[in-house]
């Protein structure tokens, strides 16, 4: 039956996928992130075909729509008639700042939590190919580099994304076809979001080969993955304590190096502050490679044969 192939060839690639992301451990756990959407729902059916007795559900109400409730509520009923562990989180701070940031921001920190607590090895969300194309497009709009490029990681700490090569509507043919329960999120279609608007647009652009994009992210992600490697071995060589900054005593190296180790200098000067925009970093080394300095927030790169990192002098405010 062409179906049940489908639906084998499916968890043929999921099981491939995860296996590659995680090894292969017979007793590792996993846990599913379920919206409730077909995408997710498709997801928990593969899993607990590939992985029986070793998938337990979670899923996230934010309570930011009317529906969210009945939404997490049809995805427990569904897990309690299939005989498989679900739990229902909501955040534990109010909405602050832009909504979606929050979203996922609560949503990880919840997810987390409670995968500790549950014993769970792995978490799976249901990221698939479509997602990374538009996020490949959107970063591009952006100017991003090899970094932002890479798109959607395939693993970031304890979450996985093992459908990153397979396309939305293979995982709705399959919602539809299992007669899974699932609804559609109307922030998807939402044009006032930058991925919804992206969305719609990559629809109509048939040219556009999403299953091509996928795997330029994954071949990025893994040159992003390579640049860091190598930058670390540079940074322990060549980044130096100096006084209370640092300095780089190699800058004979590519432009992207001296990128990542003036990035590496800051960090190490001040952990929690957040990295410089782009523009002002390429102006920042322009500017040290021409043996002038520039400032990069409350430090000072100087240039020269060595370039050093200094907190920049207290500004003067002016009065009369």
């Amino acid at each position: 039956m062409q179906l049940e192939r489908d639906v084998a060839a499916l968890e043929a690639r999921l099981v491939e996928a995860t296996m590659a992301l995680t090894g292969d451990d017979p007793a590792a756990r996993f846990g599913v992130a379920v919206s409730g959407g077909p995408d997710s729902m498709a997801l928990l059916l593969l899993a607990i075909r590939a992985f029986p007795g070793r998938v337990a559900a979670v899923t996230v109400d934010h309570g930011l729509r009317a529906e969210s409730g009945a939404e997490a509520a049809m995805v427990a009923g569904w897990c309690a008639q299939s005989g498989i562990p679900h739990a229902i989180l909501t955040p534990d701070a109010p909405v602050a700042g832009n909504v979606q940031a929050w979203a996922r921001a609560m949503r990880y920190r919840q997810i987390e939590r409670w995968r500790a607590e549950a014993g769970i090895d792995w978490i799976m969300t249901a990221h698939h190919a479509d997602d990374q194309a538009e996020t490949l497009l959107m970063r591009l709009n952006r100017g991003s580099g090899v970094g932002g490029l890479a798109g959607i990681r395939a693993r970031a700490g304890r979450v996985i994304r093992p459908l990153l090569g397979v396309r939305k509507a293979a995982l709705r043919a399959l919602a539809e076809a299992q007669a899974l329960p699932f609804v559609d999120d109307p922030s998807n279609i939402d044009p006032r979001f930058d991925r919804a608007a992206m969305r719609q647009a990559l629809a109509q652009a048939h040219w556009i080969d999403v299953g091509a994009a996928a795997r330029s992210a994954a071949a990025l992600a893994e040159a992003e993955a390579a640049l860091g490697w190598s930058v670390t071995a540079l940074a322990d060589a060549h980044l130096h304590r100096d006084g209370a900054g640092w300095r780089l005593d190699r800058t004979d190296l590519p432009r992207e190096y001296l990128r990542r180790l003036v990035l590496a200098m800051l960090a190490r000067a001040d952990p929690a502050a957040s990295p410089p925009r782009g523009d002002s970093l390429d102006r920042a080394i322009a500017a040290a490679l021409a043996g002038a300095q520039a400032n990069l927030g409350d430090w000072l790169l100087r240039g020269g044969r060595e370039w050093r990192l200094i907190s920049a002098p207290v500004r003067q405010s002016g009065g009369t």
